[in-house]
């Protein structure tokens, strides 16, 4: 189905974030929404509140935030392009998430400093910190 951009068109919002491509599954959508990873114009709503074009967006998927403003209605999942011409990032989001990127770049990589398995001796010290023999 091809996105709509009839002002008039609604749609379920874990519905619009399926077809969006936001998640892979309508249930991961809405357990989303349901565990308030989602908010609509800064509102946290249950998945069956209806998305109209021009409603703000807030969507959290573990370490990344998005901010879109809905641009067309779908409630079939399409091509990628399709999905992307439902929304538009907001510039602030897509700085911000640039940012996070280029600082999760520059952060270390944990375990960085150890170097292979514990030897012989660093077990035995493991063991005496821990309360072993």
């Amino acid at each position: 189905m091809k996105p709509t951009e009839d002002h008039d068109a609604r749609v379920r919002l874990d519905k619009w974030l399926w077809a969006a491509r936001f998640f892979k599954h309508r249930t991961q959508a809405t357990e989303a929404v349901d565990g308030g990873k989602i908010q609509l114009n800064g509102i946290r709503v249950k998945p069956a509140r209806d998305v109209k074009i021009g409603d703000r967006i807030d969507i959290q998927i573990a370490e990344t935030h998005f901010c879109v403003m809905v641009k067309g209605i779908a409630d079939k999942r399409g091509s990628a392009p399709m999905a992307q011409a439902l929304y538009e990032e907001t510039a602030e989001s897509s700085a911000a998430r640039a940012a996070a990127r280029e600082q999760h770049k520059l952060s270390a990589t944990p375990g960085a400093d150890l170097h292979g398995r514990p030897t012989k001796r660093d077990r035995r010290q493991i063991g005496r910190m821990m309360g072993g023999d």
